[in-house]
């Protein structure tokens, strides 16, 4: 199943996002060691090289790409924050999912 392959390639190219960006967050805002940049550096890395593993045209990728990363965001807030997202939350990341739903897997005729 292509479109499961997809969403999962996705999630784990949010997470290597998140994480890239939660180390130095720890860093700055929670006082935590400054070596927590060495795995956000290669996090961020191992993001951008995910991102080239879609056979689609990377303005598509990117713009449905941040549709898995507001639910994985969602997700992150409620696993890591500890904080329940609300049914707002929910709703929202839904549409988002819907909306990268129809960019990738819209049908498309021949341009």
């Amino acid at each position: 199943m292509p479109e499961l392959k997809t969403v999962g390639l996705f999630m784990v190219t949010a997470l290597a996002e998140i994480i890239g960006c939660y180390l130095p967050y720890l860093w700055l805002r929670e006082g935590k060691s400054i070596w927590l940049l060495l795995p956000a550096a290669l996090s961020l890395i191992v993001f951008a090289w995910l991102l080239t593993l879609h056979p689609s045209a990377a303005g598509r990728v990117y713009a449905a790409y941040g549709g898995v990363y507001i639910f994985t965001a969602i997700l992150w807030l409620w696993a890591v924050d500890g904080i329940r997202p609300t049914a707002w939350d929910l709703v929202g990341s839904g549409v988002a999912l819907v909306g990268m739903a129809i960019i990738m897997f819209a049908p498309r005729g021949v341009s």
